[in-house]
């Protein structure tokens, strides 16, 4: 990210590169003006150096400037939407190094094509202040992309993990007991856990656990399921083997500080989980599920017991697996909530890897569509079962409507409760293509259920849909307007 000390740099090295250019003089020519060397120069473009004031008085003259006009946070029409931009919270947030853009390369776009971006720029900046997008938007837009940049499959930190376990002597297995995980925290990084505190404050739900550092303790929410508490320990563990200083206290970061923090609690999420199941273990049991001839809800149940992980662990562990070692790429995670009577639903976590694939976070209020899996392994965990601790599995082909994607789709829901949200489902949705054909055989088995479906209702034009809970609104406005512009086309004669 951009920090706030070089937005002046920046700026004037956008404004010497702009009027030189203006001016049509050379980096010589310049050179030859001002007395300075061309290396000088090119740094101060490249707003690696900003100037004193005697040098910035020539540089003024030399461009027919005054002095004021060249410091000054204020610019021509033409680059003041770019000087805004620079000011912005987008690039003081955005994290543009991660991406292989630093400061240099942002100012070369910008003075190259002033015009050709102008308006662009300008959309940005509307976009952001009209949508009151907030940093940690940013941030974990920026994650996706970092993640999705990896196809979500980090090789250095499963290293570190098979280090970790030879280290302390750790066997790979499916899970490990409490107890040794809880043993290890505290033997080889001086931490221990405690199950009371946290349930003596009244803290949201979301915040399982708190490291506290005076006294290297680790406080645990009590009443979590054991699996909860594992992810909790182990990514802990993750945290003190990695040495990272950068990071969140709580389980759930409240409000996040910089991007590296964000990363980083993703590190040490990701080495939680490839610590409680085994890259190789898992390899080797999801290659026993896919060769299936039949379609199973104990397919996946199965594994869940095995590695006695939640229901979004196991996929979102996939996600790193089905990259890394199927070249599986073209795939998204999903996390979907409904509120007690079943007819809200939001949308609370995705991920898409290779490209953006439907279905997507809708913020319009729209209504999601009912035929997804998603949204019907919730309802049938709902009536089937009052307990919270009962996970659905079920699978089905998604196809889309009036699109050539189909994904193969494998949710399970709990029937759980966090305040007006009485159920949440994930679900893994791969592309289905070639190479997804030739890796699941159970996809050619007739009772594995198919479904047209589509994103919300308020854009599906499916007809006589059973499902729907909203009329076609953008579908019926589309109509409308291609209706008109036939009208206006046929008045031309």
């Amino acid at each position: 990210m951009i920090q706030k000390s070089e937005i002046p740099r920046l700026i004037f090295g956008l404004k010497v590169q702009y009027y030189r250019k203006l001016n049509g003089l050379s980096y010589q020519q310049l050179a030859s003006k001002t007395g300075m060397s061309l290396s000088y120069l090119h740094d101060i473009e490249k707003a690696k150096k900003y100037p004193k004031t005697d040098k910035i008085m020539i540089l003024a003259e030399a461009l027919g400037l005054q002095y004021d006009e060249l410091v000054s946070m204020q610019a021509t029409k033409k680059l003041q939407p770019i000087i805004d931009l620079l000011n912005s919270e987008f690039f003081q947030v955005f994290p543009l190094e991660m991406f292989g853009v630093g400061p240099g390369k942002l100012l070369e776009l910008f003075s190259n094509t002033p015009n050709k971006i102008n308006a662009f720029i300008s959309t940005i900046i509307s976009v952001v202040r009209n949508y009151q997008f907030s940093a940690n938007k940013f941030y974990q837009a920026a994650l996706r992309s970092y993640q999705n940049l990896h196809n979500n499959y980090f090789e250095e930190i499963e290293l570190l993990v098979k280090a970790f376990r030879k280290e302390y002597g750790l066997k790979t297995r499916a899970s490990y007991p409490l107890e040794v995980l809880e043993d290890l925290l505290e033997k080889a990084f001086g931490i221990k856990t405690d199950y009371q505190i946290l349930g003596e404050q009244k803290l949201p739900d979301d915040i399982r656990s708190f490291y506290r550092e005076k006294d290297r303790k680790l406080l645990i929410r009590p009443g979590l399921e054991d699996m909860q508490v594992s992810f909790l320990l182990c990514r802990e563990l993750g945290f003190q083997f990695m040495k990272i200083k950068d990071r969140p206290l709580e389980s759930r970061i409240q409000k996040i500080t910089s991007f590296e923090q964000l990363l980083n609690n993703f590190k040490a999420s990701y080495f939680s989980a490839a610590l409680l199941m085994d890259e190789d273990l898992l390899v080797t049991d999801f290659k026993k599920l896919a060769a299936a001839q039949k379609w199973h809800p104990n397919l996946l149940l199965n594994l869940l017991d095995k590695y006695q992980v939640t229901p979004e662990m196991l996929l979102q562990r996939l996600t790193n697996i089905l990259p890394g070692h199927f070249g599986v790429k073209q795939l998204f995670f999903l996390r979907l909530s409904a509120n007690e009577k079943l007819q809200h639903y939001r949308m609370t976590k995705e991920l898409h890897l290779s490209r953006p694939h439907d279905p997507y976070a809708n913020e319009l209020n729209e209504h999601y569509c009912r035929r997804w899996i998603s949204i019907k392994t919730i309802v049938a965990s709902r009536t089937k079962s009052n307990s919270m601790n009962t996970i659905l599995a079920d699978a089905q082909i998604s196809d889309y409507w009036e699109s050539p994607n189909k994904y193969l789709c494998l949710s399970l829901a709990t029937n759980s409760s966090n305040g007006t949200w009485k159920g949440t489902s994930v679900t893994l949705g791969l592309f289905v293509g070639e190479k997804l054909k030739e890796l699941f055989h159970f996809l050619d088995d007739p009772d594995l259920k198919s479904k047209e479906v589509h994103t919300t209702c308020e854009r599906c034009s499916i007809p006589d849909c059973g499902a729907r809970v909203a009329p076609p609104l953008v579908i019926e406005k589309e109509r409308e307007e291609a209706a008109l512009a036939e009208m206006l086309k046929g008045l031309e004669g």
